[in-house]
């Protein structure tokens, strides 16, 4: 049972996405268009393996944790190259993944207590306009700097102002983003010390 969940159709798209992730990488100088062509196929099989996974009913915790694993890998990677400083986005990005997953599948649960524009953009799945907006930052922004900076974009005929225009855009949702990982890295601490609290009661009562 346990070696099915690996052969399940979404994580053998993981295992896809995987591929064209460090392929992208041999044309990262080299072909910047081909790069762009690798990496984004990599973003639009993200889209089928949620799709699979419902219509084939092969949901599995394994495919959750693997997805956004996939995800923290291509992003950390893009981001890193792009900017010596991009490895703390890249490290933000790991430890917000490890604060959320440690809570499983309930981290996307929204309480009434979570912050409102936390819940905002985490509402309904981050399906909403200002979820939407927050994740097209996330994964847009790395890939729109990429082909900004190594005139992809230019090619294309994509004027410098549209070009700004993108930029100024897609770094206001991956600033909410931002927002949201605070929060969740700020919670998971908050949690850790009442467990050392409690823990001393516990051993004080002893």
């Amino acid at each position: 049972m346990v070696r099915s969940v690996f052969l399940y159709v979404p994580n053998l798209i993981g295992y896809a996405r995987l591929t064209l992730l460090f392929s992208s990488c041999l044309f990262y100088t080299r072909s910047p268009m081909v790069f762009l062509a690798l990496y984004s196929a990599n973003a639009v099989l993200d889209v089928f393996d949620g799709i699979a996974a419902r219509k084939l009913n092969q949901c599995s915790a394994f495919g959750a944790w693997f997805d956004v694993v996939i995800d923290n890998i291509g992003r950390g990677m893009l981001w890193s190259r792009l900017y010596q400083w991009g490895c703390f986005i890249a490290m933000l990005e790991w430890l917000v993944f490890v604060c959320t997953h440690s809570l499983g599948a309930r981290w996307k649960v929204v309480v009434h207590e979570t912050p409102w524009l936390v819940r905002k953009v985490m509402e309904k799945n981050f399906k909403t306009p200002t979820g939407t907006f927050a994740i097209l930052g996330l994964h847009g922004l790395p890939i729109w700097m990429y082909a900004h900076y190594t005139n992809v974009l230019s090619h294309l005929a994509v004027p410098k102002i549209l070009q700004y225009f993108g930029i100024a855009f897609l770094s206001s949702g991956r600033a909410l983003c931002f927002v949201v990982e605070v929060f969740f890295i700020w919670s998971h601490i908050l949690c850790l010390v009442a467990e050392d609290d409690n823990s001393g009661e516990a051993e004080a009562r002893k």
